[in-house]
């Protein structure tokens, strides 16, 4: 199982951000929440999965024109939902289970999963303030 290196978003100290963890990663300086956003296959989906915070699957490919418009907003999303909302980023090229789990007929796919169970789905590219709206309902609810 890997980690991510990120940077914080309130001091700025780079901290190893694990794939999976029950809780959720903290700054080792400051302690504040740190944007968790991972990469999983199908190996370590049902692992990156298992944490209390709501979890932001992105079933997304490299060749694919909106993933990649997606992908600096799922960013953004990851520091701006620090220490309430994991991104989990999944290949389907490489990862067919995890694909075909998600029911990614068409890419990008983006399933919002709390405690095991799909609670929302957003497919296709869709703006930054559509997201917003989207997890802020899942975690208001």
């Amino acid at each position: 199982m890997g980690s991510r290196v990120t940077s914080c978003p309130s001091c700025g100290t780079r901290n190893r951000v694990p794939v999976a963890s029950p809780g959720r990663p903290q700054c080792a300086s400051c302690h504040e929440g740190l944007p968790w956003l991972v990469d999983a296959g199908d190996v370590e989906l049902d692992t990156a999965l298992q944490t209390r915070q709501l979890v932001l699957v992105d079933l997304w490919a490299p060749w694919c024109g909106p993933c990649r418009m997606v992908a600096p907003i799922l960013e953004r999303l990851a520091v701006r939902y620090a220490g309430r909302v994991k991104v989990v980023k999944v290949n389907v090229d490489h990862n067919p289970v995890a694909a075909a789990r998600f029911d990614a007929r068409s890419i990008p796919t983006l399933a919002l999963v709390r405690d095991g169970e799909t609670v929302g789905r957003i497919v296709g590219a869709q703006p930054e303030p559509v997201l917003v709206q989207r997890i802020e309902a899942v975690l208001a609810g």
